[in-house]
């Protein structure tokens, strides 16, 4: 019997001996929930290991995998490669034709798997720039479709071959190469071995407060990121279901059919929740609304261990049986707690839902990091809002001279693809250097205050935190992205992306058209006193002295924000780069 996993693929193996799974995987297909159960898993990813072999893979040969939609497919293939002793690199979806020819280039991928006409139009018109011998897909039954490439795996004689593979991968063998969704520069290859993840994995496990096999998580942020991936490994372990949704547009949907016990966040995916329900509270009317607020008013206040009083918890019971029962509801009513990463999340989201009986657990980490350093939890007083937890078990941080934060320990990558230079400037003496500024508190938990490397200085010689301004300003209904802008300027301004559904709906309660957002008069002078409000929290120097409106949604799709939906800073800047010189000109 697995004691413990050591390698990724053992995590399978750990499920089937303590709590095989009916439904494993679940997923829809015609609109019908299909199961695959861990049996089915351990043998289909056994053929795709023939298979794989049949195609002459070898222990290090890299497979490249991109996906729009998560799906049991990638899972299989996934332990496929790695039994193997080959690598999984995962690609983002949303890349370009350039981008995939430059990394299925570096990271020397000899297959790669792809979903959907449009990546696999862009992957075939650079196959030829590239190492890459073939192109399969995973959503048809055509020559190179998933069907037939699973039948390269039916010689069961070649079983032995793979289970000899299997024996001799190494806890400390490459794994995978993930390469950077990159808000800044060239993407990055970060390599990290099975014991980097399953530690990772084990140790984050240790602070989580769910038990049980048999619960449920929805898997809906790219797979490709390493958060994602480390939390259905985590789910793999646990004996959980893994429902995939068919999409993000119908994640809410999915949510209320499925009633998961928990799901991984990012915080604009809990902004967005957020914003809905306050959205339809805003439509009540009467004593349902005064109520609906005030419970509202009441969460922003909450403090976790009982702090707020007898008198508090009293009403806040209240408000928990009048108005976030229906929240809890919305949301499925089965979630434990949500996990949220991959950026700063505002603090009194975290007090509202874990007031509402949704604790949200925010914690730090970095694809270099494999990913978790810190997590909060409610066990042992191991909740503090407003900071990123404690660290997990077998990982150190310290804070360097300059603030930057610095990590030691298993969750630690191996390096940089190719990039031995980088790799000994990110990596000095075992600690990884973060690129992120914090401190650490005097009961050893972590806050997080800005990026290093966006931090800025005014042409005054001030610096500006920008991440602490953007999410202040994002408390406004008003406002559903901000970028802090003036490195080298002599102020601070903004670009401003306006919640669009709460602005079409403000006009339409004053009885005003809007027909440009960017440069309708009387949203400005809106805008600007809710910038001169959440402006009082700053120092003069700090204080957003002009903003411009964008007139477009920012998105993946469009460049402006990464997959696991971050500011790509540089990108915002070219596409708006007539805006700032009208700040900074005018």
């Amino acid at each position: 019997m697995t004691s413990q996993p050591s390698r990724l693929f053992d995590f399978v193996s750990y499920q089937e001996e303590r709590h095989p799974q009916e439904n494993c995987f679940v997923y829809k297909s015609k609109n019908t929930w299909k199961s695959i159960s861990t049996e089915q898993y351990i043998a289909q990813s056994n053929r795709v290991s023939r298979a794989l072999l049949t195609l002459g893979v070898q222990p290090n040969d890299k497979i490249a995998v991109i996906v729009p939609v998560n799906n049991p497919k990638w899972h299989i293939l996934d332990i496929g490669i790695l039994q193997l002793g080959a690598q999984n690199v995962p690609l983002y979806a949303t890349l370009s034709e350039k981008d995939y020819q430059y990394i299925l280039n570096h990271s020397d991928a000899t297959y790669c798997f792809v979903a959907s006409d449009d990546i696999y139009q862009k992957v075939k018109n650079v196959q030829e720039k590239t190492q890459l011998k073939q192109v399969y897909r995973f959503d048809t039954n055509c020559e190179v479709g998933w069907n037939n490439f699973l039948e390269l795996g039916d010689d069961v004689s070649l079983q032995p071959t793979v289970e000899e593979y299997k024996k001799s991968v190494k806890a400390t063998d490459l794994a995978t190469i993930i390469y950077t969704s990159g808000t800044t520069g060239t993407p990055k290859g970060v390599m990290l071995t099975h014991n980097n993840i399953v530690q990772n994995v084990i140790s984050t496990g240790k602070k989580l407060t769910i038990t049980g096999h048999g619960k449920k998580l929805v898997s809906y942020l790219p797979i490709s990121h390493v958060f994602e991936r480390a939390a259905s490994y985590y789910a793999q372990m646990m004996g959980f279901q893994i429902y995939f949704a068919e999409n993000i547009e119908q994640l809410g949907d999915t949510i209320r059919e499925v009633k998961p016990h928990f799901i991984a966040v990012v915080p604009r995916l809990l902004e967005k929740i957020y914003d809905k329900i306050v959205a339809k509270g805003s439509q009540l009317s009467g004593i349902k609304r005064n109520l609906f607020f005030w419970a509202l008013q009441l969460g922003e206040n909450y403090k976790p261990y009982k702090q707020n009083g007898i008198w508090y918890h009293l009403k806040l019971s209240i408000a928990n049986k009048l108005i976030f029962s229906k929240w809890r509801e919305s949301l499925g009513s089965n979630l434990e707690f949500m996990l949220s990463g991959s950026a700063p999340l505002q603090p009194r989201l975290i007090r509202i839902f874990t007031a509402a009986k949704i604790p949200v657990f925010e914690g730090y980490g970095m694809t270099e990091s494999s990913p978790a350093v810190t997590l909060n939890e409610l066990k042992d007083n191991g909740l503090k809002i407003g900071t990123v937890g404690k660290t997990i078990e077998g990982v150190e941080v310290k804070i360097a001279d300059d603030d930057e934060i610095l990590i030691k320990g298993h969750c630690v990558m191996q390096g940089y693809y190719k990039q031995e230079e980088l790799t000994n400037k990110t990596i000095v003496n075992g600690y990884l250097h973060s690129g992120d500024i914090g401190e650490i508190d005097a009961d050893g938990f972590l806050k997080i205050t800005d990026r290093k490397k966006e931090i800025f200085k005014t042409s005054g010689g001030k610096y500006i935190a920008p991440a602490v301004l953007e999410s202040e300003l994002k408390k406004s209904r008003f406002i559903e992205q901000v970028m802090v802008i003036g490195e080298s300027q002599k102020m601070p301004a903004a670009l401003i992306q306006v919640n669009f559904e709460f602005v079409h709906e403000w006009a339409k309660r004053h009885k005003h058209t809007i027909n440009d957002v960017a440069t309708d008069l009387k949203l400005v002078f809106r805008i600007q006193k809710e910038i001169d409000f959440h402006n009082r929290e700053f120092g003069n120097w700090e204080q957003i002295k002009k903003f411009e409106i964008t007139p477009d949604v920012w998105s993946i799709e469009e460049g402006h924000l990464t997959p696991t939906m971050k500011m790509k800073r540089k990108v915002i800047s070219q596409k708006y780069k007539h805006l700032i010189d009208k700040i900074y000109t005018s």
